[in-house]
């Protein structure tokens, strides 16, 4: 089976000429770059929210191996991760960080970051703001940060301008986010809520980039949605779209689904969901340097589905999640750590199921199949022209060498596509 090409490609020009408003201050001696958007700093207008910032601290040192930065104060953040300057150095390290609860000032335990994240193969990864970067780490409200960076393996050396980035995900409601989205779609607002019931059939949810209707000769008919799932629209969990320059691209079909996990914490409320996916939608805007957020759905574990990259949920959207297999596929991630003792709920699986049977149901592929897909990059796993056999729902670590989406989520995906074959949104069912 060929690759299948993009119905649509990202505009020209320099992105984020827009949103980017960098200024410097000197805390204990170290630089902090803070980028906002260009809906301002601090509160938004009147309606008691309060936008997404970015703060980046310059990992600098004398020693080419290694890098360290003592305990320091910062603006508060709740997310952050470590990036570079050349998309394509590669690192092998480690980077460990720790930082302090801005409620308490208790400092927090070492935590290793995971460095599984690829810029997608597409154009892209091309543009020249793109960054390498570690996989961001959801710490929650936090005021201070220590850090050390070490190159081993065939490394020589860290990697150029090397900087850890710190997200604030802001504030929506008056500072309480609402699992409830402007179409009326119901999502987890609070605690460890029951999954939400399925909604109506949704076209491009309130608060996307509007979707664009394919072109092209490669251009097909997507078949009328069934039923879906309930999901929550990027209005409903307060995404920035002041952060998204360029207007999406679409495949020709949706041959596969990959599972993803977004590492970092379990130690999260449902509630914490929104602003969590605000911020991974920060880092990889402002960080890596995407157009948009790299997965196309996100699962908390609650059950609760939220939309992910713009452009209509029912739509083949190009999303940037699993490097070599992007332009066949959609990508779901389960916010949570896998690998390191966390398990999937029972909420959680069900939802991945229920997604994954819509999302390939609207394309006429069986949830519980096998497809033969040509990778278009070397991952690791794969050779760049060789033809990979997967399952239509396969882990992350099926295309791409990583630990993603974990052990315990990975072990839980064969009875995730029974559940998905069985599922009333499974087509023919």
């Amino acid at each position: 089976m060929s690759p299948r090409g993009a119905r649509a490609r990202r505009a020209n020009g320099k992105k984020y000429a827009t949103w980017l408003a960098a200024g410097v201050v000197v805390l204990g001696g170290t630089a902090v770059t803070a980028a906002a958007s260009a809906g301002g700093e601090g509160a938004g207008p009147g309606d008691g929210t309060r936008s997404a910032k970015a703060h980046a601290l310059a990992l600098d040192g004398k020693d080419p191996k290694r890098r360290a930065l003592p305990r320091t104060g910062t603006p508060t953040f709740s997310l952050v991760g470590v990036s570079w300057e050349d998309s394509g150095d590669t690192f092998e390290g480690t980077a460990q960080i720790r930082t302090r609860e801005a409620a308490t000032g208790e400092w927090s335990e070492w935590h290793d970051l995971d460095f599984d994240i690829r810029a997608p193969e597409s154009t892209e990864g091309e543009e020249p703001e793109v960054r390498g970067a570690s996989e961001p780490l959801w710490v929650g409200p936090s005021d201070g940060v220590e850090a050390r960076v070490v190159a081993d393996g065939e490394e020589t050396a860290v990697p150029e301008a090397l900087r850890l980035d710190m997200i604030d995900p802001g504030e929506t409601v008056k500072g309480k986010d609402k699992g409830k989205d402007n179409g009326g779609t119901q999502g987890s607002g609070k605690g460890d809520a029951e999954p939400p019931t399925s909604g109506a059939p949704t076209g491009p949810a309130p608060g996307t980039v509007p979707a664009q209707e394919p072109t092209g000769p490669a251009a097909t008919t997507i078949p009328t949605a069934p039923t879906a799932p309930a999901i929550v629209s990027r209005a409903g969990w307060g995404a920035d779209e002041s952060l998204v320059q360029d207007p999406p691209s679409y495949l020709n079909e949706v041959d596969a689904v990959f599972v993803h996990h977004t590492a970092g914490t379990n130690d999260y409320t449902c509630a914490d969901s929104p602003a969590v996916i605000r911020a991974i939608l920060s880092y990889h805007v402002r960080t890596n340097g995407w157009n948009d957020v790299g997965y196309n759905f996100f699962v908390d574990k609650c059950g609760t589905v939220f939309e992910g990259r713009a452009g209509g949920v029912d739509r083949p959207v190009l999303g940037a999640h699993t490097y070599g297999f992007n332009s066949y596929s959609s990508g779901v991630s389960l916010l949570g750590d896998y690998e390191n003792g966390g398990t999937p709920t029972a909420a959680a699986r069900q939802a991945i199921a229920d997604l994954a049977a819509w999302k390939l149901g609207l394309h006429g592929v069986d949830p519980e199949a096998e497809v033969a897909l040509t990778a278009a990059a070397d991952t690791g796993v794969w050779k760049k022209g060789q033809v990979a056999t997967l399952n239509t729902i396969s882990g992350h670590r099926d295309g791409y060498a990583t630990l993603c989406p974990g052990a315990t989520l990975y072990s839980a995906l064969p009875g995730i596509r029974t559940t998905a074959g069985a599922s009333p949104y499974a087509i023919g069912n």
